[in-house]
């Protein structure tokens, strides 16, 4: 598997829309080597009339409507990401289909490792940001401060602890396994029992005094469970 396909190449869909079909076949076939989903149109009504795509790669010198409408009627109904391709290089006509909506240009002649690192530069803009406090119900963790409060409340945690605990809450309801916290939590060299997690679980359990919080899964391993939303502490 390539890398593109590993990363941001997964699940996405690309429309080319280009004319001259010798470069066309070049596209969609590096493209789909790359490792994304993609369909070629060579006019500006078809380009429209596509099923919707994450990326659009947009010839400006259509046959039939100019690129630069199709990039703003494009944009008009859709939050895709627009990559304008041209053999016209002037400031102005970048400007232009910026200005129209496009996210970035591209001038003929370019290279496919190019357009590769394009999309997903504009791939990384558009991703949402990661969330820097994860919660559930009155636990919250702040992953940028790694502080974490019960029901509004700071509770001291050591770094392991913390570790195991944002492990649980990345995704809670999932079961995760003891070999999986000693994969996040402790050295990769580590080869001692896997049992020291419950220890850290025990402790964050008295810490937190949330009954119900932290479930032991049997067999299996552990993940946060359903809890109320707010909690009063004393």
């Amino acid at each position: 598997m390539s890398a593109e396909v590993a990363g941001v190449a997964e699940e996405t869909r690309v429309l080319v829309v280009e004319d001259d079909r010798g470069i066309a076949e070049s596209l969609v076939r590096g493209l789909r080597q790359a490792g994304y989903a993609v369909e070629g149109v060579g006019t500006g009504r078809a380009a429209l009339s596509a099923p919707s795509a994450d990326v659009v790669l947009l010839d400006l010198g259509l046959p039939d409507i100019d690129g630069v409408e199709v990039c703003r009627r494009l944009r008009a109904r859709s939050d895709a990401v627009i990559i304008a391709v041209t053999a016209r290089g002037e400031e102005a006509d970048r400007v232009v289909a910026l200005d129209e909506g496009a996210d970035d240009y591209l001038v003929k002649p370019f290279g496919l490792a190019e357009l590769l690192a394009r999309i997903r530069a504009v791939l990384r803009r558009r991703r949402p940001a990661e969330p820097e406090i994860l919660r559930h119900g009155p636990l919250a963790l702040d992953l940028r401060t790694r502080q974490v409060s019960v029901g509004g409340h700071v509770v001291a945690l050591t770094p392991k602890e913390f570790a195991i605990l944002e492990c649980l809450a990345a995704d809670p309801g999932r079961v995760v396994s003891r070999q999986q916290i000693l994969d996040r939590a402790w050295d990769a060299h580590w080869y001692g029992p896997t049992k020291v997690v419950d220890v850290h679980i025990a402790a964050l359990r008295r810490k937190l005094a949330v009954p119900g919080l932290i479930e032991t899964v049997y067999g299996h391993g552990f993940r946060l469970g359903a809890v109320q939303e707010s909690r009063e502490r004393s």
